[in-house]
């Protein structure tokens, strides 16, 4: 569910024209729902409260850092689970309180980690044995222990993605499987560490519950082997991953997800983290962009547009799909032709859509890219020397601005030349 709709012609964002938006701030740009943030975190904390679960949801920033959807989002009583310093800091400026942070991420730095355990965020998800002991040493320079679970690679195949799969052996994510119980023990050893918990995350875009239910036996089992040891396991930080439509997927409805959770690991006495990113911003987010030309090639048309694979990167990097309409409605007669809608970016890759069926389009028309509020803005580049483009939050009627697109003086002021060159 979304609240991108057609209104007496216009698409429109909740009660906003989306054509207003771009007579104001140009094209392209990122425009993100308020109304449809605020139903896909009720929805998927209803069903976790519905199951009977005590737990946290923590969004997960890579999905969309913008601190405005984090804001909006915490204000529902989110946290976060961030990968970097960066992510972390946005999160706070954001307003998320460090009691409902959890730091997650394969190559976390000793900067990085002195920054974490300074601000007391709720939990570090470790993911390597170099990591325990780099922030067993920091804490305890620092007098503390630090909350942490250890991130387990269970081995299980989550179905999705091969670039977006992370719960396999192969993986480079968390510690393997069968040395999870002893890294446990030394782990619980250690000055400045406090053992709090156990963290898993499988993948991303998953569409059946099945490979969640594999792995959160495999947690089960774990839990049991940990206790036995006299380690109080107390939290469990099963990571996200449930997957959005973007064309033909139908994903479990998150009723049906918290009930694996509640079947499987339930009776375990523990908090559950979870760590939803594309569910909650995927749907609610839009591109916008504009057709500069359309041309006829020799087998094909293109139908080339303002906005380029720096821009929207899942569909050169994934050979992602997003749905792709006019922001005006076809006449209803409009019979669709199919073309291949491309970005100026000279790259063959930047390429949005192959072979689409679409109603005719014309230079200056405006298109909306559907499903891209997660990993659309976030994995953005100046690719090209283009300018990152604007996001847009829309409330209601009203609209703001909660990324502005650099200028170029902007951009040329962070470089600089060598004295040398006079």
């Amino acid at each position: 569910m979304n609240h991108f709709d057609y209104i007496d012609g216009r698409l429109h964002a909740e009660g906003v024209a989306l054509d207003d938006i771009a007579a104001h701030v140009g094209t392209p740009f990122y425009c993100y729902s308020t109304a449809t943030l605020a139903r896909h975190y009720t929805v998927f904390a209803g069903a976790l409260a519905k199951a009977g679960l005590d737990a946290t949801v923590c969004f997960a920033l890579k999905a969309n850092p913008n601190i405005a959807v984090v804001r909006t989002l915490a204000e529902l009583g989110a946290g976060a689970d961030v990968v970097s310093e960066g992510e972390l800091r946005q999160a706070l400026a954001a307003g998320v309180p460090p009691g409902r942070i959890v730091f997650s991420g394969v190559g976390k730095t000793r900067r990085e980690l002195e920054f974490a355990v300074a601000k007391g965020i709720m939990q570090i998800n470790v993911e390597s044995e170099p990591e325990l002991h780099a922030l067993s040493e920091i804490a305890a320079a620092r007098g503390v222990r630090m909350p942490i679970a250890l991130r387990v690679n269970p081995d299980v195949d989550a179905g999705t993605h091969a670039k977006i799969t992370t719960g396999k052996k192969e993986n480079k994510f968390g510690i393997e499987w069968t040395r999870a119980h002893e890294v446990y023990r030394k782990a619980n050893a250690l000055p400045g560490i406090e053992v709090v918990g156990v963290a898993c995350h499988i993948g991303s875009q998953l569409t059946e519950v099945e490979p969640f239910r594999q792995a959160f036996l495999r947690v089960r089992d774990l839990v049991a082997m940990l206790r036995a040891d006299g380690i109080g396991i107390r939290r469990l930080d099963l990571g996200g991953g449930l997957g959005v439509p973007y064309e033909y997927e139908t994903p479990p409805h998150p009723d049906l997800y918290a009930e694996a959770i509640r079947a499987t690991l339930g009776d375990l006495g523990c908090r559950i983290v979870l760590e939803p990113g594309r569910l909650l911003v995927g749907n609610a987010g839009i591109m916008v962009s504009r057709v500069i030309y359309v041309k006829e090639g020799a087998t094909r048309t293109f139908v080339i547009v303002d906005a380029a694979m720096n821009d929207l990167m899942r569909p050169a990097l994934y050979d992602a799909h997003h749905a792709i309409e006019p922001v005006l409605q076809p006449a209803p007669d409009a019979v669709p032709v199919a073309v291949d809608v491309v970005g100026p970016v000279c790259e063959t890759g930047d390429t949005f859509a192959r072979q689409r069926l679409l109603p005719p389009l014309r230079a200056g028309d405006l298109i909306a890219f559907r499903t891209a509020g997660a990993y659309g803005a976030a994995m953005s580049s100046t690719y090209n020397s283009r300018p990152l483009i604007p996001e847009i939050l829309v409330k209601d009627k009203a609209y703001a601005v909660v990324r502005a697109r650099p200028s170029y003086e902007e951009m040329l002021a962070l470089e600089s030349l060598p004295d040398w060159f006079g």
